[in-house]
């Protein structure tokens, strides 16, 4: 099967109840906007049914992903890359405020494939830009992490902080434990709820099994 035709049998089988994520992620683009000034020039990496990116307020939005479901979700004015995300970006070298990605890279089917993404990530951002990276990690959900059959990569806090470091990044906030595992199953999530876990960290090593990690481009000593 065509892998384009895959990723929307998948994820159309998978996210069903479109309007309870939509609540959730209104509420997490309200967290990120902290990082992200509505001037920004925002690419969403791995932008599934571009929940993020039309939730943030940003000056430019970009929204990459190889399904093609991903055009049929995006809002006006958010430009859509329809592409595999390992190869070339069709995208100015410095041209980027934040790159955005929320539980995508354990989807990259190798290791190399994961390494290209992240250096094409580090040439597109500006020198103060930022890569803001969310995903389930491994050293907390190990039990579950496979029950997806698109999962490929097995990654923690700490391989994607080394990995970042290869592609040319340094790591400025790492949270190993932020959000729970996943949206699937369970109550829908209230967005009360949803923003009063957000201003309780001291919730989060309880609850959270996935990572956000913050990172800006390395800098060159002279």
């Amino acid at each position: 099967m065509d892998p384009a035709l895959e990723l929307k049998e998948t994820y159309a089988a998978r996210f069903q109840d479109e309007e309870k994520r939509s609540l959730v992620w209104k509420e997490l683009t309200r967290y990120f906007q902290q990082w992200i000034s509505p001037q920004s020039v925002v690419l969403d990496l791995g932008a599934g049914y571009c929940e993020f990116i039309n939730n943030i307020q940003a000056g430019k939005k970009y929204a990459m992903d190889l399904n093609p479901t991903t055009a049929a979700k995006a809002q006006s004015g958010v430009n859509v890359i329809s592409q595999d995300v390992t190869k070339q970006w069709p995208v100015e070298s410095g041209t980027i405020d934040v790159v955005f990605s929320s539980n995508f890279l354990e989807h990259i089917p190798t290791k190399d494939g994961l390494m290209d993404c992240l250096r094409e990530a580090a040439r597109v951002l500006k020198d103060d830009g930022k890569l803001i990276l969310l995903g389930p990690n491994i050293r907390f959900c190990g039990d579950v992490y496979w029950d997806f059959f698109d999962h490929h990569l097995p990654l923690s806090d700490r391989s994607i902080v080394e990995a970042l470091g290869l592609a040319g990044f340094e790591s400025q906030k790492v949270i190993d434990r932020f959000l729970p595992f996943t949206m699937q199953g369970g109550p829908p999530a209230h967005p009360f709820l949803v923003r009063a876990y957000l201003m309780l960290p001291i919730a989060w090593p309880i609850l959270g099994k996935q990572f956000l990690i913050i990172a800006g481009k390395a800098r060159v000593s002279k």
